[in-house]
C-alpha cells in the first residue's frame, strides 16, 4: 500500500487496518508518501500504528516525506518502530528480496527529459539518473531467487492513466524501468499516483502494480495482496 498520508490534524488511523494486514499477509510494503508533509510528527503517529503490525514492514519514503527537510529524520523515526525503510538498498525477508528506492520524475519513452540545457535542466535529470543508478546498485546486491522493488514514482505510463497528461512527466520515469528490465523479478509496485490503473507491465513484460491507497484494487482495500 502507498500514500498514506498520515497528517497532525486528521484523526484517521491505520491501527486496525495494519492488524487486518497482518491477518491476511506474511509482509507489509508501503509505498512512500506515508506523511503528508514530511512532519516528524507525522512520523511518530504512524509509528504508533505500526504497532499494530505483527508481520516484516518494509518501504521507501515518498516525495510528501521530504517536504520540511526532515526525511532523514521521519526515516529515522520509522527504523525505530521496526519498519526497514529503504534508500537504495535491499533486504532479505523469508527468501524475497526487496529493494528500494524513491525513484523520480522526467516522463517517459521518447518523451523522457534529456540532460540538455540549462543547468536546471541537467539537475533535475541528473537527480532522475542517481535514483536508477542507486537502484540499479540494490538490485545486484539480491541473491534471493524471488524479488519485489519497491518504488514511490511509477516507472511506466500505464499505471497512471486517468490523471491529467500534464502532470505524467513528474510522475515517474522511464529510466527506473529500464533499470529493472536488466534484471528478472517477481513484481514491482509503486505509488504517487492517485488515479491510475492498478496493474501494468515494463517493456520487458515484469508486471507493475500501483498500489496507491487510492486505487481499486482486486482486494476491494485500500491495500494489494501479491503473492510473490
Amino acid at each position: 500500500m502507498g500514500d498514506l498520508h498520515v497528517r497532525e490534524d486528521n484523526g484517521v488511523s491505520y491501527r486496525d487496518l495494519f492488524g487486518e494486514i497482518s491477518r491476511e499477509a506474511e509482509v507489509l510494503v508501503l509505498a512512500g508518501d506515508l506523511t503528508d508533509l514530511g512532519k516528524p510528527k507525522e512520523a511518530e503517529l504512524l509509528a504508533q500504528d505500526l504497532k499494530a503490525c505483527s508481520i516484516p514492514v518494509v518501504g521507501v519514503l515518498g516525495n510528501h516525506d521530504y517536504e520540511c527537510g526532515a526525511a532523514e529524520e521521519v526515516a529515522h523515526i520509522l527504523r525505530d518502530a521496526g519498519m526497514k525503510v529503504l534508500d537504495g538498498q535491499s533486504v532479505e525477508i523469508d527468501g524475497v528480496g526487496f529493494v528500494g528506492v524513491k525513484g523520480f520524475a522526467g516522463g517517459f519513452g521518447r518523451r523522457m527529459l534529456g540532460s540538455f540545457g540549462e543547468p536546471a535542466i541537467k539537475q533535475f535529470v541528473g537527480e532522475a539518473m542517481n535514483e536508477t543508478l542507486r537502484l540499479e546498485n540494490a538490485m545486484r546486491q539480491v541473491r534471493a531467487k524471488r524479488s519485489l522493488v519497491i518504488l514511490h514514482y511509477a516507472p511506466i505510463p500505464d499505471t497512471i492513466e486517468s490523471e491529467p497528461l500534464e502532470i505524467y512527466p513528474f510522475l515517474g520515469s522511464s529510466r527506473l524501468a529500464e533499470t529493472i528490465d536488466r534484471f528478472q523479478v517477481s513484481a514491482i509496485v509503486h505509488g504517487h499516483a492517485h488515479r491510475g490503473r492498478y496493474e501494468g507491465r515494463t517493456p520487458g513484460g515484469q508486471r507493475v502494480y500501483n498500489v496507491a491507497q487510492h486505487i481499486e484494487k482486486p482486494t476491494g482495500k485500500p491495500y494489494a495482496i501479491l503473492e510473490i
